[in-house]
């Protein structure tokens, strides 16, 4: 074995004290997209969520949340699946700057995630986010009748 090859092995694997081989941890990471890739999905419909898997698949509860919540006030939404896309993924993160997916964002500013958005549903603070942006909610047109 060449100095090459064997340099490869060894950085690759590595030997347990029972004499077997173990794959070394690798970690690639990507880089994440800039707030400029970020800020045009973002303007790019009225209201806008990163979660993990999409509507008709969400892919973690708190994401299933959101769209449930969102369902009840009738809201049509452009949706990112962030597990598709770690660059994605981390660049909405640092965009926000809010650790946690998912995240909604109504006419381009970031309202927050599901704790917020559930919040804001019980206590009608979503219907007049929603005006705002010139969309009107289900609930509201039920609570006319």
């Amino acid at each position: 074995m060449n100095v090459l090859t064997r340099n490869f092995a060894q950085n690759l694997f590595k030997y347990n004290g029972a004499g077997l081989i173990q794959a070394a941890a690798r970690s690639f990471s990507t880089p994440a997209l800039d707030g400029k890739e970020i800020e045009k999905l973002v303007h790019n419909s009225k209201v806008v969520i990163f979660m993990k898997g999409n509507p008709d698949a969400p892919r973690c509860g708190f994401s299933n949340a959101v769209v449930q919540i969102l369902r009840m006030h009738s809201v049509k939404y452009d949706s990112h699946d962030v597990l598709q896309n770690e660059a994605l993924r981390q660049g909405i993160k640092d965009f926000s700057n809010w650790p946690t997916i998912p995240q909604v964002f109504i006419n381009g500013e970031f309202v927050g995630g599901c704790d917020i958005l559930l919040q804001m549903h019980q206590n009608g603070e979503l219907i007049d986010e929603l005006k705002k942006a010139g969309i009107e909610s289900a609930l509201a047109k039920e609570g006319e009748k």
